[in-house]
């Protein structure tokens, strides 16, 4: 082998995606597997787990990401329904495609549902943002968490702590490198691309001066099952964002099954005020200028706990627990539940005092796909000279 080559006989790396939260994490690893010398050759495979357009299509033109080389089509289903034809429609592409692993990233369906295929196929499963936990399994995504970390070859961390939690369920740390966090490679590199929040609100047909009045303004996002689909919760939690409001104006990003539901449980009432002002789902530069630019961010994604944390803008998640505690122990996060008490006083001291702003955390530097490509490549390339000997 050449410095610039790749060993023929090596297949590819199948780079698995499936929901919004993936597409951020994938496109800095595909430019470094690109940049990487030997460059990494590699299959781009999207399940099609997250099917909406507006969350979708903009998403892979504002990431510069490639047109994946498959779409598996899953669609929506339950969990067990979605997981099962994941892994069904998953399979023959490793048949076809003998990849030289299979890498995926995050904790959706998506994820697990891949990496069951990979190591019942035989093939190395490689899992970046290992290690996470929120300690509750009633949440769908720590069951996904906790067994691709079990089943993986390899595995990449976010933030130090994640290898003590892998360590604790068994896993070796041979097996564990800690590299940094994708997801802020991303922002880092869009962030001066990143839209002006007056324009995406007008954009919207929402005049652009709700984004620029003296008291500043704040985002909101509410996606997860146990916030928005029961009446018993959501309905309590629209009416203290709409309390929120009276003190600074929401800018509120809908994820569809959060629109859905607040039709469902005739709640439209609740935020019909010019101070709360609802949003269709936005591409990821449209939110990067929307954070960057806020006050603060309430919010119950994983995501902009990290995102928030990285640009220095306060947030208050609406969750009992989080699997990124760093953004809390070093970052902008503060955990208020679902709480009214809690989230109002949240709120009032980030707009007495400023709230808290952290610092960005260990490898949150951009070049964590960098330090990934390197490591992999090395990895991939041992493993084959030991196959060869």
């Amino acid at each position: 082998m050449t410095q610039q080559s790749w060993p023929s006989d090596l297949g590819p790396v199948i780079c698995v995606v499936g929901a919004r939260p993936n597409f951020m994490k994938m496109g800095p690893i595909l430019r470094a597997f690109a940049a990487h010398q030997p460059p990494l050759p590699t299959l781009l495979v999207h399940t099609g787990q997250h099917y909406d357009k507006d969350m979708n299509d903009q998403l892979f033109e504002d990431l510069g990401l490639p047109k994946p080389d498959i779409n598996l089509e899953v669609g929506s289903g339950t969990h067990a329904v979605q997981t099962a034809e994941v892994m069904r429609r998953f399979e023959p592409v490793i048949d076809t495609h003998r990849p030289s692993c299979v890498l995926v990233v995050g904790d959706v369906n998506s994820t697990l549902a891949c990496s069951l295929v990979a190591v019942k196929k035989g093939v190395p499963s490689v899992h970046v943002e290992a290690g996470l936990r929120s300690f509750d399994r009633g949440m769908p995504e720590e069951i996904n968490r906790i067994l691709t970390d079990q089943i993986a070859d390899r595995l990449y961390t976010t933030e130090r702590t994640a290898a003590d939690n892998l360590a604790r369920e068994g896993i070796p740390g041979e097996r564990v490198a800690f590299v940094g966090n994708v997801m802020i490679d991303s922002l880092l590199f869009h962030r001066s691309r990143a839209q002006a929040p007056g324009e995406t609100v007008a954009a919207a047909g929402i005049p652009p001066e709700i984004v620029s009045r003296p008291e500043g303004y704040a985002v909101v996002t509410l996606h997860r099952p146990s916030n928005v689909d029961s009446a018993a919760t959501l309905q309590p939690l629209l009416e203290v964002l709409r309390e929120v409001s009276e003190r600074l104006p929401l800018v509120f990003a809908l994820h569809p099954r959060t629109k859905s539901n607040i039709a469902k449980f005739g709640l439209e009432s609740i935020v019909a005020t010019p101070r709360m002002v609802m949003l269709p789902p936005q591409g990821y530069l449209e939110m990067v200028g929307l954070m960057a630019g806020a006050k603060l961010v309430l919010t119950d994604s994983g995501g902009l706990q990290e995102e928030t944390t990285a640009l220095g803008v306060p947030c208050l998640t609406m969750r009992e627990n989080t699997e990124r505690p760093i953004t809390i122990d070093q970052g902008t996060n503060t955990l208020v539940g679902r709480d009214r008490k809690a989230i109002v006083d949240g709120v009032d001291e980030i707009l007495s005092v400023g709230g808290k702003r952290g610092r960005v955390p260990e490898y949150w530097d951009g070049e964590a796909a960098s330090r990934i490509a390197a490591d992999l490549a090395g990895w991939l390339l041992d493993r084959h000279r030991a196959a060869l000997s």
